[in-house]
């Protein structure tokens, strides 16, 4: 079978010829690839950059993706750590950590979205108590994540919606998938302050796709601007854009009733993703989300992986 091939940490993915997998347990399948997302956590693992990488080469990389296996069934399906990964032909997937869609699924727009608004759909259920009618901030909204952060906020019925990111043309795009406010990340420090403490000092969660010096300076602009301190602020950090570490003052924790959790690998069980598939597959499915995807073909994944494109891109394997 073909794959896309990581041989060298310092380059993209080639589509090579590569050993078809074997299952091996009696919950394992192997699936036909229809559709592997290109997520910001495939690159870091193509390059060898993610906390839990082994540097163990070849590998072929892709985290989730939806397929069909011997069975017949269409199913989306997310893979363990491992060196054989979705973007191949042919996978081997663990049933249990899978979930089966209904046939008018649309394969490229299930790998496309599940993973980015897994990410705030799961630490908005799993990591933090989030009621209607509460407030949310979401940093880097103009994202894939942020965009699908914003709407996933208002299917669970946040009551104000603050999106802040660069770039002003696609900060306006996003009243439309439900923000109601907007703050733009440019401009001079102290105007930048102002800004996200005027829309967001009285937000009660945080989903934070920057982290870095970008995150401290939000969270001293929102903090200073509470009128209520004891207040509590969640700020649930998802991702790391801006860079892995965030200079946070002691006097943010002590001056407010201020609470940082991560939600991640690791912090979230295996256990606790799966009981959230089946209802985010289903509301994907709906057309509840909007979703930005380009369908790339697997044998032209060197170019893809370089292209500079805002759309989620997701090779087809099948020819």
């Amino acid at each position: 079978m073909h794959a896309a091939v990581v041989t060298s940490f310092d380059v993209p993915p080639r589509y090579l010829e590569f050993p078809t997998p074997v299952p091996k347990g009696e919950d394992e399948i192997l699936v036909d690839v229809l559709a592997a997302g290109l997520h910001p956590r495939v690159r870091s693992q193509a390059d060898g950059s993610h906390y839990t990488s082994t540097d163990e080469l070849p590998l072929v990389p892709g985290i989730d993706g939806v397929g069909r296996g011997p069975d017949g069934l269409l199913r989306y399906f997310i893979l363990p750590d491992t060196t054989m990964g979705t973007m191949a032909e042919q996978t081997v997937v663990d049933v249990r950590r899978s979930v089966v869609l209904s046939e008018g699924s649309d394969p490229i727009a299930v790998a496309a979205a599940m993973n980015p608004s897994m990410s705030s759909w799961v630490a908005l259920r799993q990591r933090i108590k989030f009621e209607a009618g509460q407030s949310v901030l979401v940093l880097a909204a103009t994202g894939n994540a942020g965009k699908m952060a914003v709407q996933v906020a208002k299917l669970f019925g946040a009551g104000r919606i603050v999106a802040a990111a660069r770039g002003a043309e696609r900060l306006a795009e996003l009243p439309s998938l439900g923000a109601t406010d907007t703050v733009l990340l440019e401009g001079g420090a102290d105007d930048v302050a102002k800004r996200l403490g005027q829309a967001a000092g009285d937000v009660d969660v945080v989903i934070d796709y920057l982290w870095g010096a970008p995150t401290a300076a939000a969270m001293i602009a929102i903090v200073t601007a509470r009128a209520d301190p004891a207040k509590t602020l969640t700020w649930i950090e998802i991702g790391s854009v801006a860079g892995p570490v965030a200079p946070i003052p002691s006097a943010a924790l002590r001056s407010t009733c201020l609470q940082i959790v991560g939600s991640g690998q690791g912090s979230v069980s295996a256990r606790e993703i799966r009981a959230e598939l089946p209802e985010l597959a289903a509301e994907i499915t709906k057309g509840t989300f909007t979703i930005d995807a380009q369908a790339v073909r697997l044998a032209d994944v060197e170019q893809a992986w370089v292209d500079d494109t805002r759309r989620r891109i997701v090779f087809t394997p099948q020819p």
